[in-house]
Order: C-alpha cells, then structure tokens, then sequence
C-alpha cells in the first residue's frame, strides 16, 4: 500500500512534478498511508489538520452538516487530488467531513516536512496556489449553479459534474461513479425525493438510463442545453 500510496508524489499530474527527487523522498519519509472502506470518516467537521492529505486511490465526498442535519456535498475528489487543504493552510479546523465512497487510499503529508518545502521551493508553492485559484474558481461557480438553477437545471448540471470529474465507463455513457438518490439530492442542493423524481422524468424523456446507482446519458446534448437553460 506504501508503494501506491507514494505514486501519487511521483505522478506527473500531481502538484510534487516540480520537485526533484531528493525533495520526493522527503515527502515519502515523512507521510504516512492509510487504508479506508467505503463510507468510512476520513476526518470530521471540527476536527484539526495534521498534514496534507493526498488521494491515491478510490473516491471521496467532502460534505457540509446543514440546518435539519441535513448534508450538502460542497466537493468530490479523484486520485491524484488533494482534500482539507484549505484549512490545512489557513490554519483552521475543517469546515466540513469527508467521506471515501469507495474503497480508498489515503496519503498523509506531514505538515512540518511540508512547509519547509514550501519556503525552498517556490515552483510548488505556486503550483499549490494554483490549485487553490482553481478551486475557488469552481466553487464561485457552484454558488450560482445552486442558488439561481431549478431543480433539473442543478441536477443535469450534477450529472455533468460527476461526468466530468470521473469520467465514462468502457461503454461511453455510463458515469464511472455510483451514487445513492441521497447522495445526487446532496450534492444537487434539493430534496432526495425530487432528485428521485427529476432522474425519473429525464430517464422517461430519453436524456439518461437507469440501473440502480448506475447513470448512462443518453442524450448529452440535451443534458447540457438542460443545464445551460437552468
């Protein structure tokens, strides 16, 4: 697991391309790798950083308690991404829980290790920076994907999202993540009932199939004129 857990250091997409190898083994000396089954805690609301974490391997939820107890699912991360890192740099708790929703592998950077990398190496800050400018990017965008869209403009726009995030399976349709109605509802800004409804009414219309957890688009076009029209 050390071995696929440290890939993510020596992957060329990841933000550690700019280091040099020696700057590579101090990050793998210093990190610790653990293993975590599907709907396991990785970290909690509340809960304080010790490190940067990395995912290796499998998927994750990050997700907000809101009013009623009720989850909003604010981000999805995939291998080679990066998770509670806001908080991690901003010295703060996190503000919200992740959640693997699959079998993962999960790659702790120890935060020491990783600041003075940070102060000799200004091709990986800037590399980080970068990344945080990305993301706040997209979350301005989901802000007003969830506050002005109607229910199918957020859900086709979701649907798209995952689309995007994670690809296709072989068949080129069918999204490569599997969701519970629960879960699409959350990360949608609505009720899981009209999730229900509205992924019911888009299968009926021919834009998407429907195997239990299983998504296939059928009709792309139509899903993104769908989100484009809100």
């Amino acid at each position: 697991m050390n071995i696929e857990c440290h890939n993510i250091i020596d992957n060329q997409m990841s933000i550690f391309s700019v280091l040099n190898d020696d700057e590579k083994e101090q990050l793998k000396k210093h990190s610790t790798c653990t293993y975590y089954k599907k709907n396991d805690i990785i970290y909690k609301e509340g809960d304080k950083p010790n490190g940067l974490i990395c995912l290796s391997k499998g998927k994750v939820k990050i997700f907000k308690e809101g009013v009623g107890g009720r989850e909003q699912i604010v981000r999805m991360a995939k291998p080679v991404g990066f998770i509670g890192y806001r908080a991690l740099f901003a010295d703060q708790n996190y503000l919200a829980s992740a959640e693997a929703i699959e079998d993962s592998v999960i790659c702790t950077i120890e935060k020491e290790t990783l600041y003075k990398l940070l102060t000799s190496n200004s091709d990986l800050s800037f590399s980080i920076i970068r990344s945080l400018a990305s993301e706040l990017g997209f979350s301005n965008n989901r802000t007003v994907t969830l506050t002005q869209k109607h229910i199918r403009g957020r859900l086709s726009e979701s649907l798209l999202f995952l689309k995007d995030t994670y690809g296709l399976e072989e068949d080129a349709a069918t999204i490569k993540v599997y969701l519970s109605r629960e879960d699409i509802a959350n990360l949608s800004n609505m009720t899981t009932s009209n999730a229900i409804r509205t992924l019911s009414t888009f299968a009926s219309e021919k834009i998407i199939a429907l195997d239990g957890r299983k998504i296939k688009i059928l009709d792309l076009k139509g899903l993104e004129r769908i989100s484009e029209l809100g």
